[in-house]
């Protein structure tokens, strides 16, 4: 069984997130949330709260069996880019980027100890 969470225009960098998915991916969701739990970066937090969500979605659609997932994959895409401008030297202006990220986490279940 596969549950997913998305996290749509989050006000993150895309690639700050990507750096921390590879340490996730392919771990159970327990294991995922106590590596997340001890790391000191933002995009942690942000995936912290997109497993437990979408674990709770998982519950909500199972009732009998344990729940044991894993992460199967954790897709980081780039929103939109608000482009906002600062003045530079010379009466010139330079482009400030805010970058936004929509993020969508799949967890599968493991089903008699296998990965499918």
């Amino acid at each position: 069984m596969e549950t997913r969470a998305t996290l749509r225009y989050g006000k993150i960098g895309p690639q700050k997130v990507r750096d921390i998915t590879s340490l996730i991916i392919g771990k159970e969701a327990k294991i995922a949330l106590g590596i997340l739990a001890n790391l000191k970066r933002r995009p942690a937090s942000i995936l912290i709260k997109l497993i437990k969500s979408a674990l709770a979605n998982a519950k909500a659609k199972e009732t009998k069996e344990p729940l044991d997932f894993y992460l199967e994959r954790v897709v980081v895409d780039g929103g939109p880019v608000a482009k906002r401008l600062r003045a530079a030297a010379m009466g010139k202006s330079t482009m400030i980027k805010k970058r936004t990220t929509h993020i969508t986490v799949v967890l599968r279940n493991r089903e008699n100890g296998s990965e499918s």
